[in-house]
């Protein structure tokens, strides 16, 4: 399956040491199922992380990043030294697939063309709504980002994924904005295979500063195409990177 890919890229596609993709996926599902079989309401309460790691078997780390997804979309809220709360909202739109198989180029680039589907409209109506105080907000995304061109995998992706999230809060359409934040966050280790194989931080950057510029002109075209070109090219480099071009589905 990674014949294909050079020795960089094959090391970049490999998830590293500490990532358990397919164990917390499987965990993250029997949290739900967990909620749903007592008929947990928001506000409730739920076990401790601790009481959560021993039922489903596994170590602190592991419940923490399953819970750590279930907050990302929207399932419950980690309030530090209160406990792990119930939210309002008990479906997302997309949850994880616990007999989903390993990562694959076939799942990252089915992402993409997802993300690629919604964004650019999510753009472009985010350039006809956006705020003073939204501006700042994304400027100041946009900032810690380039603080940490250099820095770790998962800070750098957890800030480029909050800008593609901000913009689709402010397209003012909840569900849309809802399957941008489900998608990002079930799917975070492909979002680090996407960072790590398309390899260019600095030209990511300076993709998702002239979509900010775009969004802060109000000029919603060139937002929209912006945003399209700016997936659209992540996707070319990844499939550059493939001696095959999977079979569409």
């Amino acid at each position: 399956m990674l014949s294909g890919l050079s020795t960089a890229a094959r090391e970049a596609w490999l998830p590293e040491k500490d990532e358990r993709p397919s164990v917390s996926s499987h965990v993250t599902r029997r949290v739900v199922d967990l909620i749903r079989r007592e008929s947990l309401q928001p506000g409730d309460r739920l076990p401790s992380v601790q009481e959560l790691a021993r039922r489903f078997s596994v170590a602190g780390p592991t419940m923490r990043e399953s819970l750590r997804r279930l907050q990302a979309i929207g399932i419950i809220d980690i309030r530090h030294g209160s406990g792990i709360y119930l939210k309002r909202r008990t479906q997302p739109i997309v949850l994880p697939n616990p007999h989903a198989s390993r990562l694959s180029l076939k799942t990252v680039l089915d992402l993409l063309d997802a993300r690629l589907l919604v964004e650019p409209q999510l753009a472009y109506l985010a350039a006809g709504r956006v705020t003073e105080a939204a501006l700042r907000n994304l400027k100041e995304t946009l900032t810690a980002a380039a603080a940490n061109l250099a820095g770790e995998d998962r800070l750098l992706g957890s800030l480029n994924m909050a800008f593609h999230r901000q913009v689709a809060a402010l397209s003012g359409n909840s569900v849309l904005a809802e399957v941008i934040n489900s998608l990002t966050a079930v799917y975070e280790e492909e979002q680090l295979v996407v960072m790590r194989l398309y390899g260019n931080r600095e030209r990511d950057h300076r993709q998702h500063l002239v979509i900010l510029e775009a969004i802060a002109n109000r000029d919603r075209e060139l937002a929209k195409r912006r945003m399209h070109d700016h997936l659209k090219d992540v996707r070319r480099v990844l499939s550059a990177r493939w001696k095959e071009t999977p079979t569409p589905t």
